[in-house]
């Protein structure tokens, strides 16, 4: 799979891409990885990619320009002459997910735009097919973070790329749960010991408590991801398990603090 990233601080990736994972999919001809420089496709001596919004308000805006060029030059570079999908890095794009990555992994080819300072020009959208796509909300300084975690995302999903301990399958997400915890040795640290049932060599009951434990942290920490995925019955009565200790929890806790409080005279 090839990757081709437009961006006005190309030197932002030199150290992320050649580090790692990436580093190694690289070295093995699993993806291809293009960083082109948006000043490059210039026409000015300024070599000028932004200019004020019309209409006033503060920050600027990437001109349309050097990207509809840099877009023009790299496609011109597929021996197709096509690009499979282009995405800008925008604040105002969908959500990035899991399951996005997956869907990208099907492509050839993906160019990712970096935006910056206000935004682009918006007929950089409406004539080059583009795609907004967001990694969370929150605002950074600009589309180059966001472009290297969807290019890692993508690029260790792609066959081949991670090895059996690495394995993408068992990554929170991927099956739309979190993921369970995990241990290492020493078997007992500062006084906290590693779960029985994990040095029990029981490989059917590790896999079970594995699962209650991704769905107890699901549940938890982000119980929005549930309504998103098919539950089997049994993980249904997990859930509700956990529910009720925790309306246990709370109404014990509220008759200690109520036990607590003195005697009105």
């Amino acid at each position: 799979m090839r990757f081709d990233i437009l961006t006005a601080f190309p030197d932002m990736f030199t150290g992320p891409f050649n580090e790692s994972i990436i580093k190694r999919a690289r070295d093995r001809k699993l993806t291809n990885i293009h960083v082109h420089d948006l000043r490059q496709f210039t026409t000015d001596r300024h070599r000028t990619i932004d200019d004020y919004a019309y209409g006033g308000g503060s920050g600027m805006v990437l001109k349309p320009e050097p990207i509809f060029e840099g877009v023009r030059s790299i496609q011109a570079g597929y021996e197709s002459g096509q690009l499979n999908r282009i995405i800008l890095m925008s604040a105002r794009g969908q959500s990035f997910t899991q399951e996005a990555a997956k869907s990208l992994t099907k492509t050839d080819n993906l160019l990712l735009i970096c935006g910056h300072y206000k935004g682009v020009d918006e007929r950089v959208i409406e004539g080059l097919d583009v795609e907004e796509w967001c990694i969370g909300d929150y605002v950074v300084t600009g589309g180059e973070l966001p472009a290297m975690i969807v290019t890692d995302s993508v690029v260790r999903l792609i066959p081949g790329v991670l090895g059996d301990f690495e394995s993408a399958v068992g990554d929170s997400f991927y099956d739309g749960f979190l993921d369970c915890p995990y241990y290492t040795r020493p078997e007992t640290f500062d006084g906290m010991q590693v779960p029985d049932v994990l040095l029990s060599g029981h490989h059917g009951n590790i896999d079970t408590w594995r699962h209650e434990q991704s769905l107890k942290a699901t549940a938890e920490r982000r119980p929005d991801l549930l309504d998103k995925v098919t539950l089997t019955e049994k993980d249904k009565r997990i859930i509700s398990s956990l529910e009720s200790r925790k309306q246990e929890l709370a109404g014990s806790n509220r008759s200690s603090e109520e036990s607590d409080k003195p005697a009105e005279e």
